[in-house]
């Protein structure tokens, strides 16, 4: 149960804001490198020195970056709530 009338719930409350804030964070960085890297590519920085990716693959890696997030979030896990 997510609310009750202990007092502790509070301590819960603060716990639970500071786990989501880190992976909030993680999640910043994790999609800013990525896209700093994975941005260039796609969109062809490669091309003068004969090095291409087709539009799909450029496609798939850029949803990459969704993916990481959207796993990374879900390792989050609330602290024990009784």
């Amino acid at each position: 149960m997510l609310v009750s009338s202990k007092t502790t719930d509070i301590l819960n409350f603060v716990r639970l804001a500071q786990a989501t804030n880190r992976k909030l964070v993680q999640n910043i960085w994790w999609a800013a490198g990525y896209n700093i890297i994975a941005i260039p590519l796609a969109a062809g920085v490669l091309a003068p020195i004969g090095i291409t990716m087709p539009a799909a693959l450029g496609a798939v890696v850029m949803s990459l970056s969704a993916v990481i997030v959207a796993v990374n979030a879900m390792t989050l896990h609330a602290p024990h709530l009784e």
